[in-house]
């Protein structure tokens, strides 16, 4: 992108009616690490790409708790995704004090949107430079639900989702298993999602237990995360699934290969 005389303020619209400060915020999001995010009936799973700024660091996180029911995945700047979810434990807090239940997630959402969406309006702050992945469970309903929002202050929600650098190889992944996923059992939506970030790993780069992590909230689940030890029998679920995957296509290239001699 290129500076032109109006993008020197969020609040100065183009000739193109395009807010240009709050475009630029967006592209940050596309150059944070990938995060994807699918639900069942019963359970939302969040899924992470880590980075370590050098091989000295520690990988940074990017699941976040809100709540016991409600999870938070990132891509963008960091620092402002914790300010962020500051706010939302908060207003998970004040709900519970007040009314002695969870917040509905569509509740919670739509007072980010806004928050989101104030930051686009005046000229004394910036926007959010960051996207979220949200999954909870509404208490009332006892249903699950993902949603994202961006810094423009758009909420969606959605059956699964990825944003994030090279976000859209998981998004294709989704988009071709999404209607399965409704029936899928705790351990299937985890393998899924493992599978969905193995295209978003960089270069020559691999999905492990160092740069991986998983979030899970259901019906009857607390927040879990699980990292390191714990999600290597998940990765080594996905390596045979793919080994049973490669099979699968070398029988069915053998068949067209014996049907076609015979014809």
């Amino acid at each position: 992108m290129f500076r032109n005389q109006y993008d020197t303020d969020v609040t100065v619209w183009s000739p193109e009616g395009r807010l240009l400060q709050v475009e630029y915020a967006m592209e940050s999001v596309k150059q944070g690490s990938a995060c994807v995010g699918l639900r069942s009936n019963d359970y939302c799973v969040l899924g992470a790409l880590k980075r370590s700024v050098s091989e000295l660091s520690s990988h940074q996180k990017k699941l976040l708790e809100i709540d016991d029911h409600m999870a938070m995945g990132i891509a963008g700047l960091t620092a402002d995704a914790r300010s962020l979810a500051k706010y939302m434990r908060n207003e998970c807090l004040n709900h519970k004090y007040v009314y002695g239940d969870n917040i509905p997630p569509a509740v919670l959402m739509s007072d980010l949107a806004d928050k989101h969406q104030r930051t686009t309006q005046t000229y004394v702050r910036r926007p959010f430079g960051v996207g979220l992945l949200v999954a909870g469970v509404d208490p009332q309903r006892n249903s699950c639900h993902l949603y994202q929002t961006c810094p423009s202050g758009n909420l969606y929600e959605f059956y699964a989702s990825a944003i994030g650098a090279r976000s859209q190889s998981a998004r294709t992944y989704l988009e071709k298993h999404y209607e399965s996923f409704p029936s899928c059992s705790k351990d299937e939506l985890i393998v899924h999602a493992l599978q969905a970030l193995v295209g978003c790993v960089s270069g020559d780069d691999e999905l492990t237990k160092e740069n991986g992590s998983i979030a899970i909230v259901g019906k009857d689940q607390k927040y879990v995360l699980i990292e390191g030890e714990e999600l290597q029998q998940y990765l080594d679920k996905l390596e045979i699934k793919r080994n049973d995957d490669d099979d699968d296509d070398a029988e069915e290239e053998e068949s067209e290969d014996a049907e076609a001699m015979e014809t």
